[in-house]
């Protein structure tokens, strides 16, 4: 296992996100705790020791599941990261009450690392009110040890990030950022990475396969890469594009099962990461990629708990994507019928409560419409 120094802390570079993990039956809401305990084993035993999880993975579940796996382990050997849940508005005023159960679900006396969830248009300005507490109150948590590093995460544009560290940047020890070759450029992570530089903070890399976007490349594009490195995956692709950037400390990748989490342990086993070239050829596949999505959909979700109707919003996007990428077909069709008639694209109220949650800031309603649409016609 590779390992990156911060602040004389050796983290493991891959750590193991909990946003992605196992379930039963599909449900989202229902972790496979058994697969779980499974996985981390496997990963502690191989050098992995960071782990994130957060108040709403798996419908508030992900953090009990996490914690039970991880209690049988040293509490010195790990290291456990868990995040304020300000995307959602009417949290802002609970962080004591939140912060005391998330100790409680996780069965630990501290985090190691405490953020700040998902910066972004929607909750900046809530962030940055006073009245509120939270920054007061997470110092007042390091002071006491229950927060041993402090920082934030982002899916906001570069002014917000900005805002956000010219009021708090003095506070926070890292950022976590989603980055990506796709999005080098796409979302403008490339400039995200260089300002955390400026405020001399280091990343943590989320989404680094971009939902698993990257492990599902075109037949022409695997061939491209293939030339250039014929026994390397798309996944290592993906990750050996990171593995060159010295300020990133940590790529959480949220494995879903006991092969992902061996394979990509396989893949940090060794440091290669691209030269020039190879990340040239790696820009230019996301470019033509970005040129065929839809909506760039990551399934983080937090869209589905927020949803009056209980649509799979992240099911129906990638169909929506799907459905326009191939300019129709009969695929989106044929899944979209074996849905309940309330849980298809037409039963969307275009009410916005999903927009308002959604780390992408992608126009749901908007897409849901034009998606019932489309199959309208077919």
């Amino acid at each position: 296992m590779i390992y990156r120094d911060f602040k004389g802390l050796q983290l493991s570079l891959l750590g193991m996100g909990c946003m992605r993990l196992p379930v039963h039956d599909g449900n989202d809401a229902q972790v496979n705790e058994a697969a779980v305990a499974e996985m981390v084993d496997y990963a502690m035993q191989h050098g992995v020791n960071y782990y994130d999880t957060a108040w709403g993975y798996h419908g508030g579940h992900s953090e009990a599941a996490v914690g039970k796996a991880l209690a049988k382990y040293p509490r010195e050997s790990f290291f456990l990261a868990d995040k304020f849940p300000g995307y959602d508005l009417k949290n802002m005023d609970k962080v004591e009450e939140i912060f005391a159960q998330q100790l409680k679900r996780c069965g630990v006396e501290y985090f190691d690392f405490y953020m700040f969830h998902n910066v972004c248009e929607m909750n900046i300005d809530e962030y940055l009110d006073l009245r509120h507490g939270i920054l007061p109150y997470l110092l007042s948590q390091k002071i006491n040890g229950r927060i041993r590093h402090l920082g934030f995460s982002a899916h906001g544009a570069l002014p917000v990030m900005r805002r956000f560290l010219e009021a708090y940047g003095e506070h926070m020890e890292f950022c976590q950022l989603q980055v990506n070759y796709v999005d080098w450029e796409f979302q403008q992570a490339a400039e995200k990475v260089a300002l955390c530089t400026e405020y001399g903070l280091p990343v943590w890399v989320m989404e680094p396969l971009r939902g698993g976007q990257l492990v599902r490349l075109a037949e022409e594009d695997v061939a491209r890469l293939r030339a250039l490195r014929p026994a390397e995956s798309q996944a290592g692709w993906a990750m050996r594009f990171l593995q060159g950037m010295p300020e990133v400390k940590v790529i959480l990748s949220g494995m879903s099962d006991l092969a992902q989490m061996k394979e990509n342990i396989a893949i940090f086993e060794t440091m290669q990461p691209v030269d020039a070239a190879e990340k040239q050829a790696l820009l230019d596949i996301a470019a033509e990629m970005v040129q065929r999505i839809a909506l760039p959909c990551t399934a983080c979700h937090y869209c589905v708990s927020h949803c009056p109707q209980g649509l799979d919003i992240p099911t129906l996007l990638n169909l929506y994507n799907e459905h326009c990428f191939t300019g129709g077909g009969f695929i989106a069709p044929m899944l979209i019928s074996s849905l309940p008639e309330d849980k298809r694209p037409a039963a969307c109220l275009g009410c916005g409560s999903c927009e308002a949650v959604c780390p992408q800031q992608l126009k749901i309603a908007a897409a849901m419409a034009d998606f019932a649409q489309k199959l309208a016609k077919k």
